[in-house]
């Protein structure tokens, strides 16, 4: 799991290096923003699952606790 939140952290990085060069260099804002709507919504899917519940268990933690039962 560590790895496919890896890759979409990278996917997110480079959707938004990509947006950048297509805004400012060729002038295509549609595609460009619908690039950072993707690197926004890669962006929550790591967070929803890596930060913590209120009591301290990130839901990361708890699938790999039930991978190994």
């Amino acid at each position: 799991m560590d790895l496919v939140l890896s890759l979409m952290m990278l996917a997110a990085l480079a959707l938004a290096a990509g947006a950048a060069f297509l805004w400012l260099k060729r002038g295509a804002r549609k595609q460009a923003a619908l690039m950072l709507v993707l690197a926004v919504v890669l962006l929550a899917n790591v967070a929803i699952w890596t930060l913590p519940y209120a009591n301290g268990d990130a839901p990361l933690g708890r699938a790999d606790a039930l991978a190994n039962d």
